[in-house]
């Protein structure tokens, strides 16, 4: 970790109208805060508990920010002024990553609803601001890796059935969906939270009713996969060039074809955890873009570089 920074028990808190004001940090001792820390957000009600993969039934939960490059998370267990507590610490690339990847889910909810404590500029807060508002280019990337997502999991359903392994097939079916019911929000601007089928519910019976047929039918454990994979199959070919519009973009910013290490290293794209194989293939067989073998021959003139382009 970072070298802490000693404080004398007080930090300067900017308000909610800006005003920069002299509060005690009484959430905190005081050696919590580190070098390159930026902001301090805490998570309590009363009366609740934390449940999640990495929070279990503490008092409070304390995250500190820290603007590093690298990610980096770290995670201490305290008891602090009476409360049992769990500090976070994490860097604002990392959050960035979690509000694309859907990752730390609750994390992503504790940003939001927490109460900020401590901050040294506007970025964390801006962040947030972002989430709430979720307009593109950040809703454009999160739908875009969720169809990624949902994606794999289709073709892996597809695959597991084909080689009679159905319960695998559920797995990936079931995973699918919950990408799907993602984009769903996404598309009328909500960012999915970890309380996902509930946000769902009110907006779309569709998908819920594939839902419940996957789980509660009296039909077979294939039949419902089966049933599932093709409503899928549908949803993957309405959506597919809308929801890979980032990807569209950038190839038709060139003339010449893009490789997939360019691709995957593009700065709009190398943070999204896609799986741009899959996602080019399927494209390639819907033809949607173009798949080209460039380059010189070599190696007794066989070898030549795949590349994608638009039509």
């Amino acid at each position: 970790m970072y070298p802490n920074i000693q404080f004398s028990g007080y930090s300067r808190l900017a308000g909610m109208e800006g005003e920069v004001q002299l509060t005690k940090l009484n959430l905190m001792h005081d050696e919590l805060l580190q070098e390159d820390s930026i902001g301090v957000i805490s998570y309590r009600k009363p009366g609740e508990y934390f449940h999640g993969s990495m929070l279990y039934d503490f008092d409070e939960l304390i995250l500190i920010i820290g603007e590093g490059r690298e990610p980096v998370q770290s995670i201490q267990h305290l008891f602090i002024n009476g409360l049992k507590c769990q500090v976070l610490y994490t860097t604002l690339s990392c959050l960035k990553g979690w509000i694309i990847a859907g990752e730390q889910a609750n994390i992503i909810d504790y940003v939001l609803e927490g109460r900020m404590v401590w901050e040294r500029d506007d970025r964390v807060r801006l962040l947030r601001q972002e989430i709430i508002e979720f307009n593109d280019p950040l809703r454009e990337q999160k739908r875009f890796h969720e169809f990624s997502r949902f994606l794999v999991n289709y073709v892996q359903g597809k695959k597991a059935v084909r080689e009679g392994r159905i319960i695998d097939a559920y797995q990936s079916v079931l995973k699918a969906l919950d990408h799907w019911a993602s984009i769903e929000l996404i598309e009328r601007g909500i960012y999915p939270k970890v309380h996902l089928w509930v946000q769902v519910q009110p907006l779309d019976r569709t998908i819920e009713k594939l839902y419940n047929e996957l789980t509660l039918s009296t039909e077979t454990l294939e039949q419902r996969v089966e049933l599932v994979l093709l409503a899928c199959e549908f949803s993957v070919m309405s959506k597919m060039e809308e929801c890979s519009s980032p990807l569209f973009r950038i190839l038709g910013s060139r003339r010449e074809p893009w490789s997939i290490d360019e691709l995957m290293n593009h700065p709009e794209l190398k943070n999204l955890q896609l799986d741009l194989t899959v996602v080019l293939r399927k494209l390639v067989y819907r033809s949607l873009i173009r798949e080209s073998a460039v380059g010189e021959f070599r190696d007794r003139g066989q070898n030549r570089e795949l590349r994608y382009s638009l039509l």
